[in-house]
């Protein structure tokens, strides 16, 4: 690596008082032995890293170094870089001021992503930073208005960046989460927001306004990849929040724990998935009409919204998306899709669900088949699921050189590496299936389209 001396002066600095914090808590942290996961049969894990930070998005290198984004600054650093060997990670050093969501890697530089802009740095041929005090910043002034407000960042296989902007609202009202307050007309919000955003990969300072709006209709995305097989963008929606208690007339609360589906969308340039006009009932199988827009639970609204392509239970708020094409993992697995679930907050007086890994069957780019629980345990227990109180929460996902999942935990700042050895079949064959979702009405919402 060749770094500027200040440059190496900072990161040295960062990297100690990083490591000082994470040895020095005032609070231990109960930490999963060997990863403590509910695992298929032949899967197993361990604990790469713990104690990083919030830790949001990451990606890992052909050389098993993992660039990991904080949701805020840990002693000063934003972005860490890992080396990972034999199952552990060794902090290498940190950089970057500002925390956020988003980390890629594409043609040669490392883009980052705060709430508010996009920043690359030039790598070297170990896919290290060559100077972590000089990044280019790409994108300024995305739109962060505290509410939904994370970046994640996409390219498609034409060097195009993708980045979702979400709503600063639960459903357009005129007085947002307000009780009987209608929708505002025309919902004003979706001129800069609510959506999937196109940009130059190589541009320097390019504002919001360079943008193409990709897509529109969408409340907020995090998760959002590009699948080879279909040439397309996947984005996974996290639905709208509350009927129950903005629309007593029409929802119970038991309806409003399991309203709308969080939906997995495959989008074009100009789709629109509806929202805020729509959202999809997973048991109906329509897109029903909001409330805020003159619905009833009951009216439908196709328009020329388009349909999900695949649905999962309500407010389990997916994080991140991959599909998987390595060759560690049997063979059902090869490019289907990983969900990472970070857990709800909104499903009472219902139990709490969530804090999960789905794994989502795939076939010539289209979901199919139904979804599973691939990775459990997170939570630290059923009491702690259902609480809401979770340990873990899952929020990244990644694929390493080798075939191995990795998985972030924007709570207690843990990477967990996931791995597949068929020789652990004979070992697992009586162990239960992590797929143990036991909120019947919810299971029973396997629906994909």
């Amino acid at each position: 690596m060749k770094f500027a001396s200040v440059s190496r002066f900072l990161c040295m600095a960062f990297t100690l008082a990083l490591i000082a914090s994470c040895n020095n808590t005032k609070e231990e942290a109960p930490v999963l032995n060997d990863g403590g996961l509910s695992l298929p049969a032949g899967f197993s894990s361990n604990i790469v890293a713990d104690s990083l930070g919030r830790a949001r998005h990451l990606i890992v290198t052909p050389q098993n170094d993992i660039y990991v984004r904080l949701a805020q600054p840990v002693n000063g650093v934003g972005t860490l870089l890992l080396h990972e060997q034999d199952g552990k990670g060794k902090l290498l050093y940190g950089f970057g001021d500002f925390g956020g969501t988003g980390v890629q890697i594409h043609n040669g530089y490392l883009y980052t992503a705060s709430n508010t802009e996009i920043f690359r740095y030039k790598l070297d041929g170990d896919n290290h930073v060559e100077d972590t005090a000089k990044p280019e910043r790409i994108v300024t002034g995305l739109i962060d208005r505290h509410q939904h407000n994370t970046k994640s960042i996409m390219f498609d296989d034409k060097g195009n960046m993708f980045i979702p902007v979400g709503c600063p609202s639960n459903s357009c009202q005129e007085n947002d989460r307000t009780p009987g307050s209608m929708g505002m007309a025309g919902c004003p919000l979706l001129d800069s927001a609510g959506g999937v955003w196109m940009f130059s990969a190589d541009k320097k300072d390019q504002q919001y306004g360079d943008g193409v709006r990709y897509a529109t209709g969408l409340r907020n995305v995090v998760a959002i990849a590009w699948n080879n097989q279909a040439n397309k963008i996947f984005v996974m929606q996290h639905g709208r929040d509350q009927l129950s208690t903005l629309f007593p007339k029409y929802f119970n609360d038991k309806q409003s724990a399991q309203l709308p589906a969080e939906c997995m969308y495959a989008l074009n340039n100009g789709d629109n998935a509806g929202w805020p006009y729509i959202y999809y009932d997973p048991f109906k199988k329509k897109k029903i009409l909001m409330p805020e827009y003159g619905g009833d639970g009951e009216k439908t609204l196709d328009s020329n919204f388009i349909d999900p392509v695949a649905a999962y239970p309500a407010h389990l708020a997916p994080n991140d998306l991959l599909f998987y094409t390595g060759d560690m993992f049997p063979e059902k697995y090869k490019n289907g899709a990983f969900i990472a679930f970070h857990g709800s907050w909104n499903r009472s007086p219902e139990p709490q669900a969530g804090f999960f890994v789905v794994f989502q069957p795939f076939k010539n780019g289209m979901p199919d088949g139904d979804w599973e629980v691939f990775a459990d345990g997170f939570s630290g227990g059923a009491d702690s699921t259902a609480s809401g109180h979770a340990l873990h929460r899952p929020c990244g996902l990644a694929q390493g050189p080798d075939g191995a999942l990795y998985v972030c935990d924007d709570n207690k700042g843990t990477i967990f590496r996931i791995t597949y050895n068929k020789n652990d079949l004979e070992r697992d064959k009586d162990k239960p299936s992590p797929n143990n979702f036991r909120d019947t009405p919810v299971t029973a919402m396997r629906e994909n389209k």
